[in-house]
């Protein structure tokens, strides 16, 4: 059963750096489906809250991606997060996020930011995306909201700067791209191939237990 994760998270915020509130924090927005998380996402969280001087990046896990509603199926919201909070377990200045599984339904940036916004009064949010998904920005449900309420920042590969929405500011950070996918990753885990150092070991592992992927039968821990 899915459990509230909330209160952890900002228990987490809140000691970061010695800080006693979140407030003042820069927080990274990094949203995504992560089925499953892979070294490509964490090497591009880690390298844009270095290059922004971010207290904290947070890995969002959708709820019901609105980009992929209709066009295949995606794995349980409860098991991608698991798989998120194991992607993160000991990496410093990263962590998993649940706030949209815990609203439900389609989940939308606007919507999260807002609800960022509410829970941490003052504090200065920035929207994470690749440069495939800033040049499909103005598609977004309620675009002006994100940007009204964040600094949007946009993951560039190396010596590679692609044309952007003239209508919005972005903040460019280069990072490198790895060519890995999490499309590619569930054909592997199906197939049997290798998936060594694509995803981490902890992902690995919390993948095997719930029998994801066609990985094999679900391993009851209790």
């Amino acid at each position: 059963m899915w459990q509230n994760c909330t209160t952890e998270v900002e228990a987490d915020l809140s000691r970061l750096k010695g800080v006693s509130q979140p407030q003042h924090q820069r927080i990274g927005l990094f949203g995504g489906t992560f089925d499953p998380p892979h070294v490509g996402h964490l090497v591009t969280a880690i390298n844009v809250r270095h290059a922004l001087n971010l207290d904290v990046v947070i890995l969002m896990v959708s709820h019901d991606p609105w980009q992929k509603s209709g066009v295949r199926d995606v794995s349980p919201a409860a098991d991608r997060f698991a798989l998120v909070e194991a992607a993160v377990r000991n990496v410093e200045g990263l962590m998993a996020g649940s706030d949209e599984i815990d609203r439900g339904g389609k989940s939308f940036t606007a919507d999260t930011l807002q609800g960022l916004t509410h829970k941490y009064p003052g504090v200065q949010l920035f929207t994470i995306v690749g440069d495939d998904a800033a040049a499909g920005l103005p598609s977004w449900e309620r675009a002006d909201q994100v940007v009204a309420q964040s600094q949007l920042v946009v993951v560039d590969r190396p010596g590679v700067s692609v044309d952007l929405p003239k209508q919005f500011e972005w903040l460019r950070v280069e990072s490198p791209r790895l060519e890995v996918s999490s499309t590619d990753l569930r054909s592997r885990f199906a197939d049997g191939r290798p998936t060594d150092y694509l995803v981490t070991a902890e992902v690995l592992n919390e993948i095997q237990i719930r029998g994801m992927y066609g990985s094999g039968e679900r391993i009851n821990r209790s």
